[in-house]
């Protein structure tokens, strides 16, 4: 184990891509431990499914040299013995005091792991997929809440906590929860583009490509051969029915929705492209809109589905409906439905599938990553000081307008720019191309003659005086991530 005095806040981490940040913060905080080993202190850690939140911690404490327990809770009861099963395989100094004892209760396991804790060094507590647990057995929360009050936050203690269920560990620190102002919380965002882009050595518009693709999930990215085309790529990861490609749909689908049939069938409609609830509901023949409805609310509480809304200076109550995780939008779509050409062998008539269709689909899927990129402009960058950029369309689509930026949402007050997005290879945004953004700004409530104009490009533009942004711009504003 490392002498005390040797953990460093910022040691090792620049040999882990694209968690360094994260990295920082948990030995930071176990630093802060070893200075007052009479406060311990709780994490909460949340992230998408397959994001490498375990991998993460199991990389700080592995670092660290600090004993630590690790347990996993799955969706098959968690009895406290395999907690126990954890503590007597892992390097507690104590944990001979678990050995030869049945425990038949958590407030059981939680009072011997309180005595087993040292003084002399910090100990790490991992409990991940904790919204398991708890939904198994609701008296968790107020267990771990009790012996974190009264020994844990005492003890050179750092009590881990990691879900997937982005909403389920956003509640567990929320007012009139347990835990409630008792934790830090940290979320493990997918690698960014521009992590993609230094780990994959791709040039700006095919980082975006390759992000589509992975969502920027490690355990994807890492198929991706340096410098690898994206047909290559997808060649040799729909190849073979077990890269981390084609398995991570399926077992984000199968942790997301064991028995819930319906709502995965609602998202499957979504994920093949369907945005509006009439063109949903006739997606899936038979469903009702009542039970639609309780779906698609379903989905946008787990932070699976986002809701779209037309932002102008009109209140409007048409709705769009998009898959929120790059990797799976792209997964519902292309290989979903094609599981079976897969195991069979046919994975490259999957991938002439995907090309014949990248263009169009491309142009719609990169639309929330292009707004996302522009809200991390500076202000000057931008040349407006808008906080909050979607898009407006109506029911017929016309107009249907890429870019609005406006001081509120969903209904501004102010629209401080109008833009368009053009993300075709070798055709540049032309004067054809600004003569329709005339057209759309004058048909959006709230935008005059003055309004500015923004245009994204992935082939530049032939016109003059416009704020044009291209893939290396978009890419340049995430470099805050790394």
């Amino acid at each position: 184990m490392l002498p005390l005095s040797q953990i460093d806040q910022g040691a090792n981490v620049s040999t882990f891509i694209g968690r360094q940040e994260q990295l920082r913060e948990l030995k930071r905080l176990l630093f802060q431990i070893v200075e007052n080993p009479s406060s311990g202190k709780a994490l909460l850690i949340r992230g998408r499914r397959r994001i490498g939140k375990s991998r993460l911690v199991a990389k700080f404490v592995e670092q660290s040299g600090v004993p630590y327990v690790f347990f996993a809770a799955t969706k098959t009861p968690n009895e406290p013995q395999l907690f126990v099963q954890e503590v007597l395989s892992s390097n507690l100094p104590g944990r001979e005091n678990f050995k030869d004892v049945q425990f038949n209760s958590w407030d059981a396991v939680m009072r011997t792991l309180a005595l087993t804790v040292t003084r002399e060094s910090p100990t790490v507590v991992i409990i991940d997929e904790l919204p398991y647990l708890i939904e198994q057995d609701p008296s968790f929360e107020s267990v771990i809440q009790k012996y974190f009050d009264q020994e844990f936050s005492k003890l050179p203690v750092l009590l881990i906590g990691i879900g997937s269920d982005l909403a389920s560990m956003e509640a567990l620190n929320t007012y009139g929860r347990p835990f409630y102002q008792r934790a830090i919380e940290m979320v493990v965002p997918p690698l960014s583009p521009l992590e993609i882009s230094g780990m994959l050595e791709l040039d700006p518009a095919d980082t975006f490509d390759a992000y589509l693709i992975t969502g920027g999930l490690p355990i994807v990215c890492g198929e991706w051969e340096q410098g690898q085309t994206r047909e290559k790529y997808l060649k040799s990861a729909l190849g073979a029915s077990n890269s981390a490609l084609v398995v991570s749909g399926l077992r984000t689908l199968d942790a997301e929705f064991p028995s819930n049939i319906q709502a995965r069938t609602v998202l499957n409609a979504i994920g093949s492209g369907e945005r509006t609830f009439t063109n949903i509901a006739n997606k899936i023949e038979g469903m009702k809109s009542t039970p639609l409805a309780r779906s698609l609310k379903y989905l946008a509480n787990k932070r699976v589905v986002v809701i779209d809304q037309p932002l102008s200076t009109k209140t409007s109550s048409e709705k769009r409906y998009r898959v929120a995780d790059p990797y799976l939008r792209f997964w519902l779509r292309f290989i979903g439905p094609n599981m079976d050409a897969i195991d069979r062998g046919q994975g490259g008539r999957v991938v002439k599938t995907i090309e014949e269709s990248w263009q169009s689909w491309r142009g719609k899927a990169i639309e929330p990553l292009v707004r996302e990129s522009l809200r991390r402009m500076p202000e000057k960058t931008l040349g407006v000081s808008g906080i909050v950029i979607g898009g407006y369309w109506t029911r017929t689509n016309d107009p249907e307008i890429d870019i609005v930026v406006s001081d509120r949402e969903p209904t501004a007050k102010k629209i401080l720019a109008v833009g368009s997005i053009k993300w075709l290879e070798k055709q540049p945004f032309d004067q054809g191309d600004l003569s329709r953004l005339h057209v759309h700004r004058s048909q959006l409530p709230g935008a005059t003659d003055q309004t500015p104009l923004i245009v994204v490009s992935r082939s530049g533009t032939n016109v003059k005086g416009l704020a044009v942004f291209s893939p290396q711009d978009l890419l340049e504003v995430w470099r805050s991530e790394s």
